[in-house]
């Protein structure tokens, strides 16, 4: 009789042999920077060189779909269905990544070519989204290949557009919502809370990104011979902004904040850790006062400044700058009125005597919020079986902090979103020597095996 047992060391076997880093490899072989890539043809490879052989071994029927956006990459469906009477379960996973930044990286590692050091496995995607991804499709392929099925019916959804917002991700929702019918979608993105206590969170921050202007003339005139009589756009700005968040980056415009944080929210950020790094020193006085480092970052929004140019500031002249600009984001959870965002900024710079700052919105990136209710069942079942396996409490956080898509599936596909995160803070994703360490993709991989087979042989798929 295949037992549960005989699936983890199945899975087990996979790093023993080697067989799980042969398959990174080969997936970050390929490159995918969706930021860069001038032919959809680069991006497609990574479904048919790359995703292809696995997925057939799992049996699932796939098919590459045109993005319902112009221009943008394709997207990649499939599935397998086993029983009607089964639940079905949807996995997610990008394979695009962000820049490669070539020159950035430690000497002798290529972003495109894996390598482990102290045991640590170096790559472009290793963390976002690659090996993530890749350790449940390999956690499926050991519970169907040790009892010869899943135990729940199984799509798919792959893009190669998330590092520039998901385009047409929302729409293909919309036109195929009735292929991708689940009862639940489980996929994993993002970092755990801590490196070794599996995390569960159950959706996203959005995010809203905007410019801010101001231009009073063409070109730049001498700081002598006008410096006094002639408006600065940069001090003009800059006090604009301070206007938005005070010294302490607490949010000044009363619609940005959100209502959503409640007592049951407030109760499970309690329970998570103090926030801690090991590169970076947590400013407990930075953000909204009264709110714990936690409340902050996964139940609260912020305001940033991603960018700002007065000038060159490398080649600076003596002269008053033409105009100065900002490029800033709003993260923000449930609760926020974001369709109001933009017009309450309006609002607020008039009322504050900044009618010449312009706001410029309709390029920006997009992310709504949106999370799974704490006390939905599919919760309540993948908590209890994790953390059986871990032989203790999980964490589990109402949303991550940063944004991905998860508003598609809990909007439009109006399912239960359940991420699983198989990374960890220090894992430098979008920037050089993006890495993961072994022992945490090892133990993933044992957990999400375990997953699945206990989704699949338990009464929670009947």
């Amino acid at each position: 009789m295949s037992t549960l047992e005989q699936a983890l060391k199945r899975s087990n076997k996979l790093f023993v042999d080697g067989i799980f880093i042969e398959k990174l490899t080969s997936l970050v072989k390929i490159v995918t920077d969706s930021k860069n890539s001038h032919r959809v043809e680069d991006l497609v490879d990574y479904y048919t060189k790359g995703l292809s052989n696995i997925l057939a071994d799992l049996g699932i029927q796939t098919d590459i779909v045109d993005n319902p956006i112009k221009s943008s990459p394709p997207f990649l469906i499939g599935s397998r269905m086993e029983s009607p009477e089964f639940k079905t379960i949807l996995i997610y996973g990008h394979g695009d990544t962000v820049p490669l930044q070539v020159e950035e990286w430690h000497e002798g590692i290529s972003p495109s070519e894996l390598k482990i050091i102290d045991d640590k496995i170096y790559g472009r995607g290793v963390a976002d989204n690659k090996g993530q991804h890749l350790i449940n499709l390999l956690a499926l392929h050991s519970v169907l290949k040790t009892r010869k099925k899943l135990g729940f019916n199984l799509k798919i959804i792959f893009e190669m557009g998330e590092e520039i917002g998901s385009p047409g991700l929302f729409e293909l929702c919309q036109e195929y919502k009735d292929y991708f019918k689940s009862d639940v979608l489980i996929a994993s993105d993002g970092p755990r809370v801590a490196i070794d206590v599996p995390t569960i969170f159950l959706g996203s921050r959005g995010a809203l990104n905007f410019e801010l202007e101001v231009k009073y003339r063409v070109g730049a005139h001498h700081s002598g011979n006008w410096g006094g009589v002639l408006k600065d756009p940069g001090i003009r700005l800059s006090h604009a902004l301070s206007t938005i968040a005070d010294k302490n980056g607490k949010i000044l415009i009363d619609n940005w904040k959100p209502t959503s944080l409640t007592a049951d929210i407030k109760e499970r950020l309690n329970l998570l850790p103090a926030i801690i790094s090991e590169v970076l020193d947590i400013d407990e006085n930075w953000g909204e006062p009264g709110l714990s480092p936690n409340e902050k970052l996964f139940g609260w929004n912020s305001f940033s400044i991603l960018a700002l140019k007065s000038g060159d500031i490398d080649v600076p002249v003596n002269a008053i700058q033409p105009s100065a600009k900002a490029l800033c984001q709003l993260r923000f959870v449930v609760g926020t009125k974001t369709n109001e965002v933009i017009s309450s900024l309006r609002d607020h710079l008039d009322k504050h005597d900044f009618s010449d700052v312009k706001i410029i919105s309709e390029n920006a990136i997009n992310f709504e919020a949106s999370r799974t209710d704490l006390n939905n069942i599919w919760l309540q079942k993948v908590e209890s079986i994790l953390e059986e396996f871990y032989g203790d409490k999980i964490h589990v956080i109402p949303n991550l902090a940063g944004s991905l898509p998860n508003n598609c599936f809990t909007d439009i596909l109006e399912i239960p979103t359940i991420w699983i995160p198989h990374s960890y803070k220090e894992c430098s994703q979008h920037a050089p020597n993006e890495h993961l360490p072994i022992d945490l993709l090892k133990d993933s991989l044992l957990l999400m095996t375990n997953l699945y087979w206990n989704l699949g042989v338990s009464d929670h798929n009947h």
